[in-house]
């Protein structure tokens, strides 16, 4: 038996020597889960298990009255088992997996907060206001909402960056030479990253695993999803069957993955979950009919992809100041983890863990600290040059900004029509010069006049 805690759940995995049929049911007064297994004999010794940061207190087990092995979790907390079969593989004998789930649990230690929650909601409803408009072919339409929208008091918001350490629990990634495993290195590099964001102001980052625990590819874009997150950057070591090959890489989605994945959005049947800037759907597509559907999708995905090519092309000039790069520029592949279509994602191969050097280097935490650096240099710098309207480095820059004779300032009750109408141009035009793609103004933003 093997036991992974993760913050919004437990995993604990039977190793079988063969398929098994398995009942699993809840009890209360004292809560407990109940795994009855067939014709099955146990040969392990659960006091191994470390339960800590896990909502099972104790494991007991017996055989049961009709033949068989029964397995009692005691829990100290609401759970809602769930559980499957796994066949045999290269790794691994049959498995039986349970996971207990934690109702209403965030899968992030250190969730977003509710108030900048809310102005990302505000904002991502507003993207996709304007991108319903230009796929209905009506981008007037946007505009009309501007007139009556007064500038808002500026939120100066974090820049909300997803770092997610690949693989973790039951799923070791790759092996070094010496045994080193991928998803302990990536794990020390993610946090680094996350400490570098955390220190800087106008920057939040969260991990999408901090501990030992698996987290299905998709469920990885959820999370980041669910946190409202501006970027999302996952962290990998490669490894080949050969000991030469060395270096980082940097992968953005490819087109053709990005083709393939607004197919699967479009055919899928759970477009409830499946959505566009939003959670809980409260934004999906069903209200839309399919070529509308695709072609929002389209927008988004290409806006996305050219968000995380420029960024990433910041992210492997700094690595290659710090580390051999194994490609130059910026790879694009149908990697599943980078198909969120709305928020902009790089995959990061830190360096080749089948090497025996880079190995070594991986598991130095100096090493470690560097390959931090270069990924956080890259990312911030992209966020220095294009900051979100509402963000602190948005403020931030307008404090220098202003005086010029094409530049205004916004002031508490501007809208966006009358700053267009005082200067005899378009909403469309001023909304164009600025990268606007909201109605809404900010006190202290200084726009550029065409």
């Amino acid at each position: 038996m093997r036991l992974w805690s993760a913050p919004d759940h437990v995993r604990l995995v039977f190793d079988m020597s063969g398929p098994v049929n398995a009942n699993v049911f809840t009890l209360d007064g004292p809560d407990r889960v109940v795994i009855d297994l067939d014709s099955t004999d146990l040969d392990f010794d659960v006091d191994k298990l470390d339960l800590d940061d896990s909502a099972i207190s104790k494991v007991r087990t017996g055989v049961r009255e009709s033949g068989g092995l029964r397995v009692v979790l005691d829990v100290n907390r609401a759970v809602v088992p769930k559980s499957f079969t796994l066949p045999p593989n290269e790794q691994y004998s049959a498995r039986l997996v349970v996971d207990l789930d934690y109702p209403g649990a965030s899968a992030v230690k250190d969730p977003i907060d509710p108030i900048e929650a809310m102005i990302r909601d505000q904002e991502i409803a507003a993207q996709r206001a304007q991108k319903e408009a230009v796929a209905e072919g009506n981008p007037e339409q946007a505009e009309v909402v501007a007139s009556a929208v007064e500038a808002q008091p500026h939120p100066k918001r974090d820049i909300i960056i997803a770092v997610d350490p690949g693989h973790g629990g039951e799923d070791p990634g790759a092996i070094g030479p010496h045994g080193t495993r991928e998803k302990d290195v990536v794990l020390d590099i993610a946090r680094k990253v996350k400490q570098r964001f955390d220190q800087t102001p106008g920057f939040k980052a969260f991990l999408t695993r901090d501990g030992d625990y698996y987290i299905g590819l998709r469920q990885r874009t959820l999370i980041a999803r669910q946190q409202k997150a501006d970027f999302f950057v996952s962290v990998h070591a490669d490894a080949v069957r050969s000991s030469q090959p060395s270096g980082s890489s940097v992968y953005a989605l490819s087109q053709g993955g990005a083709t393939s994945e607004t197919a699967r959005w479009l055919a899928a049947s759970e477009n409830q979950s499946d959505l566009i800037g939003g959670v809980d759907g409260n934004l999906s597509l069903d209200d839309k009919d399919e070529v509308l559907r695709g072609v929002l999708l389209d927008l988004t995905m290409t806006a996305t992809m050219n968000d995380s090519l420029a960024t990433g092309g910041q992210v492997i000039d700094q690595l290659g100041r710090i580390n051999k790069l194994h490609k130059s520029s910026v790879e694009q592949a149908g990697f599943v983890v980078l198909k969120s279509p709305d928020i902009p994602s790089l995959l990061v191969e830190t360096g080749f863990i089948s090497n025996p050097r880079e190995e070594a280097q991986l598991k130095s935490s100096a090493h470690q600290a560097k390959l931090a650096q270069a990924i956080y240099d890259g990312i911030v710098a992209h966020f220095r040059q294009h900051p979100p309207p509402s963000s602190l480095l948005a403020w931030q820059r307008d404090q220098g900004r202003g005086g010029a004779s094409n530049e205004y300032r916004v002031q508490r009750g501007d809208s966006l029509s009358q700053v267009a109408a005082s200067h005899n141009i378009s909403m469309k035009a001023l909304k164009q010069a600025n990268g606007l793609d909201s109605d809404i103004l900010r006190v202290g933003q200084v726009l550029t006049i065409p």
